[in-house]
């Protein structure tokens, strides 16, 4: 390692607590994505939070709950999600955290047109190199935007976390503060999928030709396709999140990324979510490539792969073809993410698709998840406008260029058959059909 840079890094080194605890009230700190947000700082915040005044931590897809979002410290630190899991939902639900909604590619936009501040950016990154370049690992996304605009950058370098390439490097001159934390990264596993997503993942693959480029969202359904999946041939990976399912998918060969009409050869994304079988396999992999979420989630990058097929959960659609996929009613469950960005690409490519996927009933098949309108307060998250193609365990059908008509009878005929006369009464009663 340089001199120059090794002693920059020994004088930019020290503790969680010194580095964070200068916030000044009203800041706006940032974290890095999922994998990428900082145990370490976020601990010491939480340890001291109540020296802090009104100060916003904006998380995305955090891995697990931190111990400061609590409602008693919502005047001193508070939660502002642009994505919500498990972790962080309930906050959002009950008022004492705030979600911000946005498609996930303008996040870059919104911090280089400073339409949101960015007072403070940390995050986990990996070891830094004889060069003096940290690698953001496993969450590129935002981070870039953010450091060019921060007033303060603080890296937590942990030695378990990948280094990856693609754009993902940041050299200790434009880092003001480092701390050391080698914990193990979070474990993030997708959920088993169950037999109607098996079945929901098969009649998915029927669809993706070989040669096709995939984008894969995160969970049981996108699972359950990857292994029927693993029959294709010559398909290519460009997506936002790359997950476990991937690295089984290159290594029964069905993934070679040589049909790919950009990045020839090459895996790309933006983020790693997941377990170490996707952390472990991105490292130092030539094969694997991260780059900012503004243009690996830009509509035009993704139109540019040749049979683009861009596959993504939703939980409700109406029989006019709008889908929810990040609220249950009035109460907030996730965010759009990068659905609609993949959506637009994926009918603009040549011979692309976009597959938006769900299970035709809820709450033990009680509730119908195809319905004549939306919830009240439901946020859609595809239009009508933009919406291709909709699959349940009854099939799929594509919307794109049909009626309302046709779009609420080819509806009616994938839903749950003991919905169907339901919706076909309520499609009349509102001149539909």
């Amino acid at each position: 390692m340089a001199k120059t840079w090794y002693n920059q890094y020994q004088h930019k080194l020290t503790s969680p607590e010194d580095a964070v605890k200068d916030i000044p009230a009203g800041a706006y700190v940032y974290c890095g994505f999922c994998a990428g947000e900082p145990p370490a700082l976020l601990e010491a915040i939480a340890d001291n939070v109540e020296s802090y005044t009104d100060v916003k931590i904006m998380q995305m897809l955090s891995p697990q709950k931190a111990s400061y979002i609590k409602p008693e410290n919502a005047g001193n630190v508070r939660l502002s999600s642009w994505f919500s899991g498990a972790s962080t939902r309930h906050a959002v639900n009950e008022g004492w955290a705030d979600y911000t909604p946005q498609h996930f590619h303008d996040t870059c936009h919104l911090m280089r047109q400073e339409m949101v501040p960015v007072d403070v950016f940390m995050a986990v990154v990996s070891p830094m190199d004889d060069h003096g370049y940290f690698s953001l690992g496993a969450s590129v996304c935002y981070a870039y935007d953010a450091i060019k605009k921060a007033k303060k950058v603080i890296f937590e370098v942990n030695e378990n976390f990948p280094r990856t390439y693609g754009n993902t490097f940041v050299h200790i001159s434009h880092v003001d503060q480092v701390v050391e934390n080698n914990v193990p990264i979070p474990q993030i596993p997708s959920s088993q999928p169950n037999a109607i997503q098996k079945t929901i993942g098969g009649i998915i693959s029927e669809l993706i030709e070989d040669g096709s480029t995939i984008q894969l969202g995160f969970g049981a359904i996108p699972m359950a396709m990857s292994e029927f999946l693993k029959e294709k041939h010559h398909l290519g990976i460009h997506t936002e999140i790359l997950v476990d399912a991937m690295v089984d998918l290159v290594e029964c060969g069905a993934v070679s990324n040589n049909n790919r009409s950009m990045h020839l050869g090459k895996i790309t994304g933006t983020t790693l979510v997941g377990t170490d079988k996707i952390y472990k396999y991105a490292h130092q992999n030539p094969l694997v490539e991260l780059y900012p979420v503004d243009y690996t989630n830009d509509v035009n990058m993704i139109a540019s792969n040749n049979k683009m097929v861009a596959v993504n959960a939703t939980l409700e659609v109406d029989l006019f073809g709008q889908c929810v996929s990040e609220s249950i009613g009035y109460r907030h469950y996730s965010g759009s993410g990068g659905q609609a960005d993949f959506v637009r690409g994926a009918v603009k490519s040549p011979g692309g698709k976009a597959i938006l996927a769900l299970p035709s009933t809820a709450k033990d098949g009680t509730v119908s998840r195809i319905t004549p309108c939306l919830q009240p307060g439901a946020s859609v998250t595809v239009t009508k406008n933009d919406v291709d193609i909709i699959v349940t365990e009854y099939g799929a059908v594509r919307l794109r260029g049909k009626s309302q008509r046709e779009r609420a009878k080819l509806l009616i005929s994938i839903a749950h058959p003991d919905f169907r006369d339901e919706l076909r009464f309520n499609a009349n009663r509102i001149k539909l059909i």
